[in-house]
């Protein structure tokens, strides 16, 4: 340690380099993609290659706005690179099985906590990293995330190669009826609201008014599934300040973005940088909640559905969080 920053060992096995190599350029992409994207695409504008650039911004106007919307266009070698083992491997970010879940029916996943960049609904979800479909075999994930992720050149056909989709409802309702059976809508519920509630050690989850997606569940059939992550919240710490605070509900209620204020560490020292710490993450996948498809929805089927999934998340909880949490005192709490 020196000037009490704690740098990493000089020598190292070629594996954890290549883990922490993969983390940096994720945590890059996470922190500039929409920026590095667009300025990729200003340059091939004035280059001798500007003819593409015309193409691509008329293609996508025409023809590709929006097909976030529309089941996206995934790209399997993407999601199944090398890169992503080395990726899940760093943490480790691990996929707890609890039960089966039968490709001859639609799900909806609930990911809770949001944290702060999500990295582990990201890895296991958008990536084979965590085999996701070795373990759920005849089940198709679509991470869904922000339309604004989608308006930016270059990012927006990375995220969509990965098999992400917008959350609006179009989008869901597309991929629980429009795919066949089999598809499973990945919802990390809490937003941008709960990512600012994102410290090691918290277990605070936003989901006592979060109630579409049960609606949705209700219109389309899909069985609910609750998933937890276990060590997302201790990816990151945040910058901590009443002021602060203030500031950033106030730019997320005009913006729906969460300006978060994090830091973890670098490459090569432990004490400060963008990239987030080692801590295991298991990710736990409940069982599927039964729901039957419904054309005349209540408020009270709603509020019903909405408590058993609140009572299934809990239990979940309950019954894992001594083997897989990092703080087993913490209790689950809702806001």
């Amino acid at each position: 340690m020196v000037l009490s920053v704690e740098f990493a060992p000089l020598f190292m096995p070629l594996s954890r380099r290549l883990q922490t190599m993969s983390v940096f350029c994720m945590s890059l992409f996470f922190a500039m993609g929409p920026l590095l994207g667009t300025i990729s695409f200003i340059i091939l504008m004035f280059s001798p290659l500007s003819l593409l650039a015309v193409i691509y911004i008329t293609y996508y106007f025409l023809w590709d706005f929006d097909v976030s919307a529309r089941g996206g266009r995934r790209f399997s070698l993407l999601r199944r690179l090398p890169v992503w083992n080395y990726f899940c491997q760093y943490f480790p970010i691990k996929l707890v099985k609890t039960a089966e879940l039968p490709a001859d029916r639609n799900y909806i996943f609930g990911y809770h906590p949001h944290g702060v960049i999500s990295s582990g609904a990201f890895s296991s979800f958008a990536t084979e990293g965590a085999g996701f479909s070795k373990l759920f075999p005849g089940i198709v994930p679509h991470l869904m995330t922000l339309k604004f992720n989608f308006r930016w050149p270059f990012h927006r056909d990375f995220l969509l190669g990965l098999g992400l989709n917008d959350v609006s409802k179009e989008s869901i309702n597309h991929v629980c009826t429009n795919q066949g059976t089999g598809n499973a809508a990945i919802i990390v519920i809490g937003g941008a609201a709960e990512s600012l509630e994102a410290y090691p050690g918290s277990a605070k989850l936003k989901l006592k008014g979060r109630k579409g997606f049960v609606k949705l569940a209700l219109k389309n059939g899909a069985d609910l599934v609750p998933v937890y992550g276990f060590g997302e919240n201790d990816l990151l710490c945040q910058a901590q300040h009443p002021w602060l605070r203030r500031l950033q509900e106030m730019i997320r209620s005009i913006s729906g973005i969460a300006p978060v204020m994090f830091y973890g560490r670098g490459i090569f020292q432990y004490s400060f940088g963008l990239m987030p710490f080692r801590v295991p993450v298991n990710l736990v996948v409940g069982e599927p909640i039964p729901v039957t498809k419904s054309t005349e929805i209540t408020q009270e089927m709603i509020d019903n559905l909405h408590t058993k999934y609140i009572d299934a998340l809990t239990a979940l909880y309950d019954q894992h969080k001594k083997k897989y949490s990092n703080h087993p005192d913490v209790e689950l709490s809702f806001m």
